[in-house]
């Protein structure tokens, strides 16, 4: 059994018939078979069972599956990482980030940028849920998310906390707009629309717990993972939101207001993270040297 035979046995459960596989692979579909045969004969099991025209894995064949795919993306980034021994910083570099914290990704990737002229990129949005995911399937190397997130898996550079601000329509004129601050009590009947995640704990049990704290339960009429949507929707007099202020920041919206908290005890939380047990490129590790760089660069600031 060698490499070629466990990529195509791969496509081949990945398309379901060897027809399908055949095509994607740019060969005829005899000798697709005749390897998938020859491994099944060197193992001494069934691979697939047929069902009609529609091949689907035996257990065995669900073992393998999944072993292959450890070995294949194993020896591709083993390719990787020995090419980059002798080569500068080429190539692709695959990132994801959060929305409502993109801000802090833009001066590092612009850095990176007029560093490496010839890097080209992929960026992949959504919530931490989701790019957490992107990361263990290898879809991307890296991302920019909210905390809180599984740390066994990952390592992590934080970022700079930041506060959370409501913003409410303009049209409400709820609060003296010369003020610009308010009680997390002035919360208690307004009709919230909260970031929400696809799955598991984030910013939403964040805020409704430090509601709780201050004595209420918040009136949450809308929950969303996207911070762009919730702030269309307050610009539209839908409702109001809270949300990090450099998402605030970060997008341009009119009609609206926003305002800082004088006595909440949370703030958001941004990291990096990429997997413990994966090879990061060059490209990657210079990016992750400037979030470090622009991370010091802030709390210096801040000290002064």
């Amino acid at each position: 059994m060698d490499i070629k035979q466990l990529r195509y046995f791969r496509t081949v459960a990945e398309e379901g018939q060897v027809t399908k596989a055949a095509k994607k692979l740019h060969m005829a579909q005899p000798p697709l078979s005749q390897q998938i045969k020859l491994m099944e004969e060197e193992l001494e099991l069934k691979l697939f069972d047929r069902h009609g025209r529609k091949l689907e894995l035996t257990s065995a064949g669900e073992v393998l599956y999944q072993k292959a795919g450890q070995i294949l993306n194993d020896l591709e980034e083993t390719i990787v990482e020995v090419k980059e021994t002798n080569e500068g910083i080429t190539g692709t570099l695959h990132i994801g980030s959060n929305k409502s914290c993109f801000s802090s990704l833009t001066g590092p990737l612009n850095q990176l940028r007029q560093q490496y002229p010839n890097l080209t990129y992929q960026l992949r949005e959504g919530d931490t849920y989701f790019l957490a995911e992107c990361i263990r399937r290898r879809e991307i190397e890296m991302a920019v998310v909210r905390l809180p997130i599984e740390r066994d898996e990952f390592e992590m550079v934080p970022l700079p906390s930041e506060p959370y601000v409501l913003v409410t329509p303009k049209s409400w004129d709820l609060f003296p707009s010369a003020a610009k601050e308010v009680e997390v009590e002035d919360l208690k009947d307004l009709p919230l629309m909260l970031l929400h995640r696809i799955s598991g704990m984030g910013q939403f049990e964040l805020i409704v717990d430090e509601c709780r704290k201050h004595g209420f339960d918040p009136y949450v009429i809308c929950e969303c993972p996207d911070a762009t949507m919730l702030l269309s929707l307050v610009a539209n007099g839908v409702g109001a939101t809270i949300v990090p202020r450099s998402t605030l920041e970060a997008f341009s919206f009119s009609n609206i207001e926003s305002y800082e908290f004088r006595n909440a005890d949370i703030e958001a939380k941004a990291v990096v993270i990429w997997h413990k047990d994966r090879y990061l490129t060059k490209a990657s590790r210079r990016l992750l040297r400037l979030f470090e760089l622009d991370r010091t660069d802030l709390e210096k600031l801040v000290q002064l």
